[in-house]
């Protein structure tokens, strides 16, 4: 039950927390609805086995220039996601995802130093910790953590979805601005926080 608590609330955290792949779900509920922002939504669950599983392998071994590099990179992948996402025109109806919108989720998150640090530093301990108790009680805190980190997610791609559709051209064409402009600001402060590990 303990690791359950923990992966609930650290789901509920991690869903909710400012980053590229929420900026990218925000973006993509303004520019192509619901069902393409609850794809982006999902990515995690694609994109963290491949975390996950690298991060138990190697918990508290990856070095700081190389979290680094991986930060800076990431970073300069969002904020070329903000100014394809400038040159955008919001859909006038919801539209579904065009093929390259979900890998290119999967890219942002990969590239994300975020899921890393995490899993490196949190959640694989954690992960580790619970198998200790037994197989289910490690199941449990992954479903849980992965259920509501997509859920919230989900619910904030519903609620902006939603927004949009009550929005006047003008106030949509702004809202999307806004958006995009989040992605920017995300990947230049990504930029910025993790060259700083680079410098000597």
């Amino acid at each position: 039950m303990q690791y359950v608590v923990l992966g609930l609330s650290l789901g509920l955290g991690a869903g909710l927390a400012p980053g590229p792949l929420l900026a990218l779900v925000i973006t993509t509920a303004l520019t192509r609805g619901f069902r393409a922002a609850v794809k982006i939504s999902c990515v995690p669950l694609v994109s963290d086995i491949l975390t996950v599983t690298a991060a138990l392998l190697l918990v508290r071994s990856l070095p700081t220039w190389a979290t680094g590099v991986l930060g800076v990179v990431g970073g300069a992948f969002v904020v070329w996601l903000g100014i394809e996402a400038l040159r955008e025109k919001p859909a006038e109806v919801e539209d579904t995802a065009p093929d390259g919108t979900f890998r290119r989720g999967v890219i942002v998150n990969l590239l994300s130093p975020h899921p890393w640090i995490f899993w490196i530093t949190v959640g694989a301990p954690i992960l580790v910790a619970a198998w200790g108790d037994g197989p289910p009680a490690a199941v449990g805190f992954l479903v849980c953590f992965l259920g509501v980190l997509v859920g919230t997610k989900v619910l904030i791609a519903a609620a902006v979805s939603r927004g949009r559709r009550h929005l006047s051209p003008t106030a949509l064409r702004r809202a999307h601005l806004l958006s995009a402009a989040l992605l920017l600001l995300t990947g230049v402060l990504l930029i910025l926080e993790f060259a700083r590990t680079l410098l000597p």
